[in-house]
């Protein structure tokens, strides 16, 4: 495939309207599908010349762990929507790409089997649960099989209104399971109601939206592993969670399928990256389609991306091959990127490196 809009053309024509809207569908007015992509549109890369970029090096670490590239895979459920190995594949491609893959607690794949599959690093993802001893076995299957982190989701205390699943009365399919969690638990997400989404209503009915911030004590106190939160927008949040001892932050508008018309995760970076104050590491996840999107996060202080609907594009294409065509394609751009930008090394991006067009506050530092 020459480019990511290949992949996403063959998969809206391979996947069932229902199954494809699931994917690609946002919230309410759907404004925050396309936020993320035009506020990175509007960063401008600035490039130094006469640096040695004979070698240029991808690798880095996150909370430990070593990848080839400042690249993840973020948590999305149900991959055998996309194509029947669903996460198995996912994971395979993940770890011969050297990429970090975080794994949805209502994958369609046991997190025994995606770690046998797996040769990179696996996070878990969770959303909270009213039933805390639910969410208390897939922690400890999780430590068991080797993940290395948990990804808590903090924006979705309910799925939000998504009208294509609406319409559609999306219901999962029988045949696709959140298999590590109960079917007593995950049984309203197979359910029909006239006008309403399957995956909202079971949502309503299981997430706890009652937590705080002092909930996660809670979290902290029946794992070892690092913590970290996805979905933080805000400066005030980030200072919290680092008061909070998470480990890492995720900042991200879920795909555009959470709350509408928000500040989109790109414009947030460098406000949450300022207030964490290098206590926690710092994620973008929302739109990256190029390599130089991954070169322009660094340079406004992350860690590393994570790709959310690209993965599933590929998935559905042709299984693990598609998967690691996606992660290629991004990881060449931005290997070029980094020998175009004068930047041999991931620590070589930094706020300079970046002008910003319209709303943008341009930050000040040195590449």
């Amino acid at each position: 495939m020459p480019n990511l809009d290949a992949y996403e053309a063959a998969a809206k024509e391979r996947l069932p309207k229902p199954v494809w809207d699931f994917l690609a569908g946002g919230s309410g007015t759907e404004s925050m599908l396309t936020a993320g992509r035009e506020a990175l549109d509007r960063i401008q890369l600035r490039p130094r010349c006469l640096v040695d970029v004979s070698r240029c090096d991808s690798s880095t670490a996150l909370l430990g762990a070593e990848l080839a590239a400042p690249l993840g895979i973020a948590p999305m459920a149900y991959h055998r929507l996309a194509h029947p190995e669903g996460e198995v594949a996912t994971a395979r491609a993940a770890g011969a790409a050297g990429v970090l893959f975080t794994v949805s607690m209502f994958a369609s794949r046991t997190l025994e089997d995606i770690a046998a599959a797996a040769s990179g690093p696996l996070w878990l993802q969770l959303y909270w649960l009213k039933d805390r001893g639910a969410m208390t076995d897939l922690i400890r299957r999780a430590e068991s099989a080797g993940y290395r982190a948990l990804v808590l989701t903090v924006d979705a205390p309910r799925v939000a209104f998504r009208p294509r699943d609406a319409h559609n009365e999306f219901v999962v399919p029988p045949d696709v399971r959140a298999v590590n969690i109960s079917a007593e638990v995950m049984a309203a997400s197979h359910r029909s109601l006239n006008g309403q989404s399957a995956v909202a209503r079971h949502s309503r009915e299981q997430f706890d939206a009652s937590i705080t911030w002092e909930d996660l004590a809670w979290l902290r106190g029946v794992t070892s592993l690092p913590v970290v939160l996805k979905g933080v927008l805000t400066g005030e949040d980030a200072e919290l969670a680092v008061k909070s001892g998470v480990s890492g932050l995720v900042v991200s508008n879920h795909g555009g399928r959470q709350l509408d018309f928000a500040k989109s995760a790109p414009e947030c970076l460098t406000e949450v990256v300022d207030a964490a104050g290098g206590g926690c590491q710092v994620i973008l996840d929302g739109g990256i389609r190029h390599g130089a999107d991954v070169a322009k996060a660094l340079c406004m202080g992350a860690g590393a991306v994570m790709i959310g609907r690209p993965t599933l594009w590929g998935l559905s294409h042709s299984g693990a091959k598609g998967v690691a065509g996606v992660l290629r394609l991004l990881i060449d751009e931005f290997e070029e990127a980094m020998a175009l930008m004068g930047a041999p090394s991931v620590a070589d991006f930094g706020r300079s490196g970046v002008s910003y067009r319209g709303s943008f506050a341009a930050p000040t530092g040195q590449l």
